[in-house]
């Protein structure tokens, strides 16, 4: 059987980072990627590579990674401002308000071929790739011993594992049960934790693709839903990528004034499709002028499948790791994606290089400690800015949008949160102190929804013993059952679990 100090499930930007850092520090380390083909990768098996593939300028701190590093052909725009739209107000930000590196307000890449790049960087410092399997399961028989099985019938053996599997989590919380006394699924269920993302690539013309070059555009207010938006984002040769965010299994009955929003129409029965919305965006802004359906094609040799993609985007808090099972969860599979405007490619390689990195070492116990002492402040933000919103209506997109261009005409972007703008006024005033609150309630982080705590870890075989011995579980010599091989080996951690699942569970913590 395959022997590996570091096993990664999943090939994204987080699993990609984690393989280059963990390879880069001496370790042997596989990323495992079930794999998609891709129109705009020629078919080929890779990573899902679906997202808006924006970038602001303090991100590429964050990742580490500078775009004078990456080939040719994966940045497609450079960006030198973001516009907020809402029904009647708009906002244009031409700076984040942080330092950074990298001299442009951002840029818009090409996301298939940004993780082809991380891919072969990782596999240039040494890490293996498996591509088109899937993992079937993960067995953690001690903190430093993980079977995993994959779908193709084989297994490896990993003393650590990085679970970078996107925000479908499909493998994580299966995994992630197996320490829990309840269903993880209670706080990163796909329906609550999670948006669905469609978008379109659509050609431009002239004239609009000279006025949005440079621009990433967001329309707030515009279609119901917590944090739910469209988007414009330029790319290449006068072509957007095009699309929405909306939560998912939200319907019209569920939204108190559908005629403020003005994606929605007074002949609606159901909330649009994610191409209906698309189709009346594009109508508002611009069907005066031109014949959307003609004006605008969808260019079908880019994206996914015939110029469209349709994803499954976290939307939720971060969650901490097993670090004590030697499991690590980073990226989108943690929740370390923006609760806000759920941007997440540069916490998801920073996350997966701390994770690989300390792996490498031999020991991640620090790494709950590590992401947040790294990425705390920008979780923190956009958890605090989540939490304002929830509650808004058009027209409070439209106020917030009027009282935070009078906060940004001295500062930049993230700036005008400083308290020293409180003399704005009343309107900001209100602003500012429900940001201020909403940092204060997610302070020291807070902002985490399933801490280290509510894990039951591998359990020492001598405490196993005594507390074997105390339920009456095992009567003869537990140690000995404990060490078996063979068939027995699976009922090792099954009981190990089902007795560290008991209230007695803290008496048995280090």
């Amino acid at each position: 059987m395959e022997q590996f100090d570091v096993a990664i499930i999943g090939g994204g930007p987080a699993g990609s980072a984690a393989g280059h850092a963990a390879a880069s520090n001496g370790a042997s380390a596989i990323v495992i990627e079930k794999g998609v083909p891709r129109d705009d990768r020629n078919g080929q098996m890779g990573p899902d590579s679906t997202d808006a593939a924006g970038i602001l300028d303090y991100w590429v701190d964050i990742m580490g990674i500078h775009p004078d590093e990456m080939p040719e052909g994966v940045i497609l725009d450079t960006l030198d401002r973001a516009e907020f739209i809402g029904p009647t107000e708009s906002l244009t930000m031409e700076s984040t308000g942080i330092n950074s590196s990298y001299d442009q307000f951002g840029f818009c890449m090409h996301r298939a071929k940004f993780d082809d790049f991380l891919r072969s960087r990782a596999e240039s410092a040494g890490a293996s790739y498996r591509i088109g399997t899937s993992v079937r399961s993960v067995d953690t028989e001690s903190p430093t011993a993980h079977q995993v099985r994959l779908a193709d019938g084989s297994e490896l053996h990993a003393k650590t594992v990085i679970l970078a599997d996107g925000p479908q989590r499909q493998l994580t919380n299966r995994v992630l049960d197996t320490f829990l006394s309840f269903e993880v699924t209670d706080r990163l269920s796909t329906r609550k934790a999670n948006h669905i993302a469609y978008q379109e690539h659509r050609r431009l013309p002239d004239a609009v693709a000279a006025e949005i070059d440079g621009a990433i555009k967001f329309w707030w207010g515009h279609m119901p839903g917590h944090t739910a938006y469209p988007w414009i984002f330029p790319n290449d040769d006068n072509i957007a990528r095009i699309g929405l965010t909306m939560p998912i299994g939200l319907s019209l009955e569920d939204i108190s004034s559908p005629s403020d929003y003005p994606l929605l129409s007074a002949d609606d029965t159901q909330l649009p499709r994610g191409s209906e919305y698309i189709r009346r965006l594009l109508e508002q802004e611009y069907g005066d002028e031109y014949d959307v359906s003609n004006d605008f094609p969808v260019v079908t040799d880019r994206g996914k499948k015939d110029g469209t993609e349709t994803y499954a985007i976290s939307s939720t808090r971060p969650i901490e790791s097993p670090t004590q099972a030697g499991i690590a969860v980073v990226g989108g599979a943690m929740g370390a994606t923006s609760a806000f405007h759920e941007g997440g490619d540069h916490t998801a390689i920073r996350t997966g290089n701390i994770a690989g990195e300390l792996a490498a070492n031999g020991n991640i116990a620090n790494y709950n400690n590590r992401w947040k002492n790294e990425i705390g402040d920008e979780v923190l933000r956009n958890a605090a800015m989540a939490d304002i919103v929830r509650s808004y209506s058009p027209d409070d997109w439209d106020h917030a949008f009027a009282t935070a261009r009078s906060l940004i005409s001295d500062t930049g972007g993230w700036e005008m949160f400083k308290l020293s703008n409180i003399r704005a006024g009343m309107n900001a005033t209100k602003l500012l102190g429900a940001y201020k609150m909403a940092k204060f309630r997610f302070r020291n982080g807070q902002y985490v929804q399933l801490t280290e705590s509510e894990y039951a870890f591998w359990t020492p075989p001598a405490e196993l013993t005594l507390l074997s011995r105390w339920r009456g579980f095992i009567d003869d010599d537990p140690v000995s059952m404990m060490s078996l091989d063979g068939p027995w080996q699976p009922m090792r951690w099954v009981l190990i679990n089902a007795l560290s699942h008991l209230q007695l569970r803290k008496h048995l913590m280090k």
